[in-house]
Formats: structure tokens, C-alpha cells, sequence
């Protein structure tokens, strides 16, 4: 059948599926009414697809704990559809190691992101929506190695950081 695609013993169906400015007005009204200021949309039916595609919105402010994709050694790439990500690398001590702002008008679109890189990602402003790409299968309690030397998501201390990391770029 035209519509299934076959990966070892699993039968996955696809069908075409659009990205279109009404799903990421829809995501970023979302995520702006969000505490922790992101909403995804998955693109993958299962949690065992073997690729993983979602939209992202991230809005200014939204803090996503630094991690690694570890053991499973997994790959994330993220595509900027609108506005403006940065996207935080850290070497093993928790300093940033280098940065890149993905900005379709400027002409950066995406980033792939290696397994065992610490890295994190936050909206430089409103509506930001990038299409992520990650190795799968997702299973929830695998798929995020989290720095000891972040805080915690929903922490008091999370606005802090991002606040420090965005000063220590001069963003």
C-alpha cells in the first residue's frame, strides 16, 4: 500500500501532512498561554516512530532544562519556521561553549544537534515556531540525560539563568 512505510517489523501509516501558517498562529496562542511559554505538535502517530517530528513554539522566556541525548545516543535537529530560537551548547561544567541564533530572515534556518551535546533553547521573540526532527522511539524516561548544574524546570532559579545567559551574550 502507497500509504505505509515499513521500518523492521513495524508498519507505520503516512499520509500528507501540511504545515501552515493557521497550525502555528494555533501553537504560539498556545504556548503564550502556557506556563512553561512552549506547545509542540506532533507530526509521528507512535511513540516507537523511529523519527520524531514535531512543531515547537517557543516564546520568550521558556526554559527547557539543559540536556544530552544520551544512551540511546539520539540527533535533534530544529528548523525556524518563524521568528527568532537560540540554540545553547555547554561544555561539561555548565558554561556555554557556543551558540547560534536560528532567524530565517537572516539566512540561519536549522542546526542538528549531535547526541552527547549539552544544549538548550529559548524564543528570542514572540511566535517563534521551528519544525524539530529527533531520533526516536520516544520513550519518556530515556530521552533526556538533564544537567545537574541547571535548575530544574519551574524552579525559581530557571528565569534567573536564562536572564544570566542572555546578558552573557549581550542578547
Amino acid at each position: 500500500m502507497f500509504n505505509e512505510v515499513h521500518v523492521f517489523d513495524h508498519i507505520y501509516n503516512v499520509t500528507m501532512k501540511l504545515i501552515e501558517l493557521e497550525k502555528l498562529d494555533e501553537l504560539t496562542s498556545d504556548a503564550q498561554k502556557n506556563d512553561r511559554k512552549r506547545k509542540n505538535f506532533n507530526f509521528h502517530d507512535v511513540d516507537d516512530d523511529p523519527v520524531q517530528r514535531m512543531l515547537n513554539a517557543f516564546e520568550p522566556g521558556t526554559y527547557v532544562h539543559p540536556h544530552t541525548h544520551t544512551n540511546p545516543d539520539k540527533r535533534e535537529v530544529f528548523i525556524v519556521l518563524r521568528g527568532r530560537l537560540l540554540v545553547l551548547f555547554f561544555n561539561d561544567k555548565g558554561e556555554i561553549s557556543r551558540h547560534v541564533i536560528l532567524d530565517a530572515e537572516k539566512g540561519v534556518f536549522g542546526v542538528e544537534i549531535a547526541a552527547g551535546d549539552w544544549h538548550t533553547a529559548t524564543g528570542l521573540e514572540k511566535g517563534t515556531v521551528v519544525y524539530e526532527i529527533k531520533d526516536g522511539p520516544y520513550i519518556q524516561v530515556e530521552d533526556k540525560n538533564f544537567a545537574k548544574w541547571a535548575p530544574k524546570e519551574g524552579s525559581e532559579e530557571a528565569p534567573l539563568i536564562i536572564e544570566r545567559w542572555l546578558k552573557e551574550l549581550n542578547l
